[in-house]
């Protein structure tokens, strides 16, 4: 993903969830996921798919059951 992608999808998911300390970060290779954090603590990541010229993202959060 690029950087104004990666802007897009943080502010997207900031406005979704009413939450401006959701941070996504660049993924360390080219071609990885994008990890994102809530308050610096990691919860999931974000992959961009690109099919016939369709771009989405699938983000998938982590819930640990020591969580709940």
């Amino acid at each position: 993903m690029n950087p104004a992608e990666i802007r897009k999808i943080q502010s997207y998911l900031r406005k979704l969830f009413g939450n401006e300390d959701i941070d996504v970060n660049p993924p360390p290779r080219k071609e990885g996921s994008c990890e994102v954090l809530v308050n610096g603590e990691f919860v999931g990541t974000i992959a961009r798919d690109e099919d016939e010229g369709e771009v989405s993202y699938d983000f998938n959060m982590v819930i640990l059951d020591i969580d709940l």
